[in-house]
């Protein structure tokens, strides 16, 4: 026989008014990225940079040139990326001030690299990743034959990092690998002051989908006696530096991998779901 379904208590009326209060913020918590991207756009963390660090909405309102009517309207969207943790408010509301979370937003500032992380703001939020999100239900229900492609991919054709994605829509493509690479170049010099002893005993390494290869270039700085080698597609390697200090390899990372003691893997965002799905 099968089992008895046990049947769900009614809730208190206290947790119907928790339950209502959390399907509201779970309805509107995409109003968060959206207000971020926005931000973004209209150069608003870079403007707050420009006038010292806090500005109020107004300032910013003359700072961008924008409509003094949508002064209370920036005020909120202000507010709503305040309470999101991306810009702090001392005095609530009248006064926005950049955090580490804005700071990463702010045109110009460089650290290890460059520090500016819009363009992964700007990808994550673009129009195809929620046009995709737009149609998992319809995913869902799909049958695929052979490998089940991502929502993005069965959506738009494309993949992430390969060339389908430059025939589709060579911008996006550009901003993509902008991404990738402004997040290599910010992370490695955070992992090699907090982790020094990572690398130690370490003479050989492969950095996986490397890109120009800053990050390997800053591991040899650091532990010279490591050879760094760096694996990435064709057509990012044909542009990569020739400086000697590491070794650049064009190929596939699902055929070939450089022999070396170790291998690194930073950013894996192009991995293929019919692959990914095995590993």
């Amino acid at each position: 026989m099968a089992a008895q379904t046990e049947k769900m208590a009614v809730p208190t009326d206290a947790e119907l008014l928790k339950a209502q209060a959390d399907l509201w913020r779970h309805t509107l918590c995409y109003l968060t990225p959206m207000a971020l991207r926005c931000a973004v756009e209209l150069g608003i963390p870079t403007a707050i940079h420009g006038l010292g660090g806090t500005a109020s909405p107004t300032d910013l309102i003359a700072a961008l040139s924008l409509p003094p009517s949508k002064l209370s309207l920036l005020g909120r969207l202000l507010y709503q990326l305040a309470t999101a943790g991306v810009f702090d408010t001392p005095d609530a509301g009248t006064t926005y001030r950049l955090n580490p979370i804005s700071y990463l937003l702010v045109d110009g500032v460089h650290i290890d690299g460059d520090a500016c992380q819009t363009a992964i703001v700007r990808v994550a939020s673009s129009r195809y990743y929620v046009e995709a999100a737009f149609g998992l239900a319809d995913w869902f229900r799909k049958d695929f034959d052979g490998p089940v492609p991502s929502p993005f991919e069965d959506l738009h054709g494309a993949t992430i990092f390969d060339d389908s994605m430059a025939l589709l829509d060579p911008e996006m493509d550009k901003l993509v690998h902008e991404a990738k690479a402004s997040h290599n170049h910010m992370g490695i010099g955070l992992v090699l002051r907090q982790c020094h002893d990572l690398f130690q005993g370490l003479e050989s390494l492969t950095d996986l989908c490397g890109g120009d290869g800053t990050t390997a270039r800053a591991i040899v700085r650091a532990y010279p006696q490591i050879k760094c080698t760096v694996l990435d597609l064709p057509k990012v390697i044909d542009k990569a530096p020739t400086e000697g200090v590491v070794k650049y390899v064009a190929g596939d990372i699902f055929h070939v991998v450089p022999p070396a003691q170790a291998v690194l893997l930073k950013v894996f965002m192009n991995v293929p779901s019919s692959i990914s799905s095995h590993m």
